[in-house]
Formats: structure tokens, C-alpha cells, sequence
């Protein structure tokens, strides 16, 4: 397992039992949407020199909420990404292509592990 580059899994109670595991649980997911929507939006914002405040007032949320969705705590309504996105002068499309070359980018980042660094994790209870 650890020259594929994959994870090792130990699951606790199955090791103290001393059978063996069953298939082994997958690399770790693809990140959230609404995470990869966020640092996006930060990132473009940072490199506007803009600060929350100025872009909330502009879409007329509170900066409290823009901070939440930066921060991929708030899942935006598709209406919300847009007006974030007008404020930014940045088109839509440009979001979505972004968030799937982040994606893409953290798939590549996971199956080419170094084979020689495993991960373990402990599944407890």
C-alpha cells in the first residue's frame, strides 16, 4: 500500500481483534465547493486591495456573511456568487473555471504522493 502512494488505514478495533480490514476507505475527498468558492473570492479581493467591508456594502450583505463564505462556512446561493462576483468585476465563468482547476490541482497534489510517505490514520469507535 505505501509504494502506491495511497493511505494506510488502521481501523482500532479490527487491529485489537486481529483481523484484517475490509477495502480500504479512499484518498482524502475532493474539497468542498463552497471552500474552493471562498479562497477564490478572498484571493481576488486581496489582490484588488479591497477590504470586506467595501465588497459586502457593494453587494449589500453583511461583512460578517462575505467573511463566512471566504471562509467556506456559508454555502452561497447561485444569485449571492453572482453579485460577489459583479463586485469584483469578476465574470462567473471565470469563478467556476478557477474552482475547477483547484480541484483538478488537489486530485494531481493526492494520487502523486511521494511513495515513500504514507499516511496513517486511526479509526477509533
Amino acid at each position: 500500500m505505501a509504494a502506491s502512494g495511497r493511505s494506510v488505514v488502521i481501523d482500532i478495533r479490527t487491529r485489537r481483534a486481529g483481523k484484517e480490514r475490509g477495502p480500504e476507505i479512499p484518498d482524502d475527498p475532493d474539497p468542498l465547493l463552497r471552500n474552493v468558492y471562498g479562497e477564490i473570492l478572498r484571493d481576488e479581493r486581496l489582490d484588488q486591495d479591497r477590504t470586506l467591508d467595501d465588497v459586502a456594502r457593494t453587494v449589500g450583505m453583511s461583512k460578517q456573511y462575505l467573511s463566512e463564505v471566504e471562509r467556506g462556512r456559508k454555502e452561497p446561493s447561485s444569485e449571492m456568487l453572482h453579485s460577489v462576483c459583479d463586485a469584483l468585476g469578476l465574470p462567473i465563468e471565470h469563478l467556476l473555471t478557477r474552482a475547477v482547476r483547484r480541484i483538478t490541482a488537489s486530485r494531481r497534489i493526492a494520487t502523486h504522493r511521494p511513495s515513500g510517505t504514507p499516511r496513517v490514520e486511526l479509526l477509533a469507535a
